[in-house]
């Protein structure tokens, strides 16, 4: 199957090349792009797209606690799948690893479509820790 779906985008965060033109991203570096400005970028953040990002910015002050991890997790499954066509999400992983440093840890294993390649991208998530805990 053609990949040509995947197309190529301004690099993210947008900074010049060696030539003095905007930087372009194509391939699996598009996407994985994509997904960090997509769980990067809370609802509302954008005027001319209000609706574009993921919820999970709302969760900076919840509990690091399992129900807030089940929250990230649908938050972060609703916003890919609406915003990112191009992968098959297979699996959301929210970790406490560094909850003391105020760091969750989503791990997303995915696929692009028409490619059995799995991949997986490690996104962080800065939370406010708990001070009496």
């Amino acid at each position: 199957m053609s990949r040509d779906f995947i197309g190529a985008g301004w690099a993210f965060p947008i900074r010049i090349d060696r030539t003095g033109s905007i930087e372009l991203a194509a391939g699996e570096r598009e996407i994985a792009e994509s997904i960090h400005l997509i769980l990067g970028t809370s609802p509302g953040e954008r005027p001319m797209r209000p609706e574009f990002g993921c919820a999970i910015h709302d969760l900076v002050f919840a509990p690091t606690n399992a129900a807030t991890a089940g929250l990230i997790s649908y938050e972060v499954r609703q916003a890919l799948e609406r915003w990112e066509p191009r992968i098959r999400l297979h699996d959301v992983h929210v970790g406490f690893d560094h909850v003391d440093e105020g760091i969750l840890l989503i791990d997303l294993r995915y696929a692009i479509r028409g490619d059995n390649d799995p991949r997986n991208l490690v996104f962080p998530f800065y939370v406010i820790p708990n001070e009496g805990a």
